[in-house]
């Protein structure tokens, strides 16, 4: 019998009978069955043939908690550096392309915020491959797809070809890098999925802290093209990282063998179907759109911003190194410290959240390097903090079974935030000539982002234990 990858869902139908009627079969092995009447005959087979198969292995109620867990971790640390960790250091790039192209702030800034919103935009695309085809697959194509758009944007000869490289072909490979990889670790993990998360995700801190000086070196040895060349040698690492991807079959998944089936994206179209109707999840995603249209301010503007107070190039690549040494710290204390307080990853998230809107609205007043600096230390940790909350906390509002499409969801209704945050950062910067309301903008933002969070049900309930808030969100 052929081998069919746990990820991969079919549907077998009977022609004759309608689609209201389909339900579910366990079989005793690794196979779960939606069937049609009709077709219901098929189950004594496939039993027989997993009795035999010895390949066939018994479906884990659980996440494995462990294990090979760790290996998805170390994938999810190596994407979130080269995806992430190479978006923080565009902020270098910014003022070479305004140098070379002759472009206002505003213009600019679009090339990274293309790329930011494709990335969450094509959140469903990344999670609807994955669940047909399985993780691994589609972040090893999302990989190539990257770094093949940075090799491109190297022979850039005016902004719409970097938008178009930059924005949309390495936007797209990142998102069916990102998605895949976060919902993988979540499957792996239950109790200690928010430590894992903030494992996974910690990797932009430390890639940002190496990459924002490296870059500057690269740019001053080899220029911006001779730099974006090398940046996407170190993006095709990204396929390597995504053979690390190893499947997991966790009771509540659909799989069987090859037949006449439906397609899977009606599967998939009626569960986002389902979370877009979700109240919690839709709250959740409305207030990370506002939190998402200042989150990433600082990334691309904080360092024009440091070259316009008088410090000099390496200074300014400094600053963001601290920030991002900073995120690092945060992104795993948030994730361990919000696994052993009492308090409900909610609560955690919007304290987080506020400290973090707080600190970029307060970044035009370091005037000084010392006070700049400290600012940029305080955004980074509580930026970072909040980042793993953000998807445990999405966990428990949809559910295990439902993680791959509540991230591709929400990643696509957040891209609307990322889409105009920045550009909308640079216009006031134009219109202003400095980067105080852009900075003071952002910050009000993520404040009314955490202020939305207030309104999710039972907000200031008692603290629920996780698995049982997810066991009551497990069917939105």
């Amino acid at each position: 019998m052929d081998f069919v990858p746990p990820t991969h869902t079919h549907l077998l139908c009977d022609p004759s009978a309608p689609c209201s009627a389909l339900h579910t079969v366990f079989s005793p092995g690794s196979q779960a069955v939606l069937v049609f009447p009709g077709l219901q005959g098929l189950r004594a087979d496939q039993e027989e043939t997993a009795r035999e198969d010895p390949m066939a292995h018994p479906v884990p109620l659980q996440p494995p908690d462990g294990g090979w867990g760790w290996m998805v971790v170390l994938a999810g640390f190596l994407q979130s550096a080269l995806v992430f960790g190479v978006i923080r250091c565009f902020g270098i790039f910014f003022v070479e392309f305004m140098g070379y192209f002759g472009e206002l702030s505003g213009r600019v800034s679009w090339v990274t915020s293309i790329g930011i919103a494709v990335l969450q935009l094509g959140g469903p695309v990344g999670s609807t491959l994955s669940t047909q085809y399985g993780a691994r697959p589609v972040v090893m194509a999302g990989g190539f797809l990257s770094g093949l758009g940075m090799l491109l944007a190297s022979f850039a000869t005016c902004l719409t070809h970097l938008y178009l490289s930059i924005g949309l072909l390495s936007g797209l490979g990142w998102s069916l890098v990102f998605t895949p990889s976060l919902a993988s670790v979540a499957r792996y993990f239950t109790k200690r999925r928010t430590f894992a998360m903030g494992l996974a995700v910690s990797g932009a801190g430390l890639a940002s802290f190496a990459f924002s000086p490296l870059f500057q070196v690269l740019v001053d040895t080899y220029a911006w093209r001779g730099a974006l060349l090398i940046m996407a040698g170190v993006s095709f690492n990204l396929v390597a990282a995504g053979a690390l991807l190893r499947p997991l079959e966790l009771e509540g998944n659909v799989a069987a063998p090859e037949a006449c089936w439906l397609p899977l994206q009606a599967l998939s179209s009626l569960r986002r179907l389902r979370l877009a109707c979700h109240g919690p999840f839709l709250i959740f995603a409305i207030a990370f759109v506002l939190v998402d249209t200042g989150y990433y301010v600082p990334y691309i503007h904080l360092v024009p911003h440091a070259r316009e107070l008088g410090f000099d190039e390496y200074q300014a690549a400094f600053l963001m190194s601290s920030a991002s040494v900073a995120d690092l710290c945060g992104r795993v204390a948030g994730g361990w410290l919000a696994d052993r307080l009492a308090l409900r990853l909610v609560h955690s998230l919007t304290l987080w959240t506020i400290l973090t809107g707080l600190s970029i609205a307060l970044v035009p007043l370091g005037r000084s390097y010392p006070l700049l600096m400290g600012l940029c230390i305080c955004y980074g940790f509580f930026a970072g903090a909040l980042v793993p909350l953000q998807f445990s906390g999405l966990a428990e509002i949809v559910g295990t079974v439902h993680i791959m499409e509540g991230i591709g969801l929400m990643q696509m209704i957040e891209s609307a935030g990322s889409l105009v945050g920045a550009p909308l950062s640079g216009w006031l910067r134009d219109m202003t000539g400095d980067y105080t309301a852009s900075f003071t903008v952002a910050g009000a933002f993520l404040l009314a982002g955490s202020l939305l969070l207030f309104t999710l049900p039972n907000y200031f309930s008692c603290p629920m234990d996780s698995t049982a808030e997810e066991d009551a969100a497990r069917d939105p």
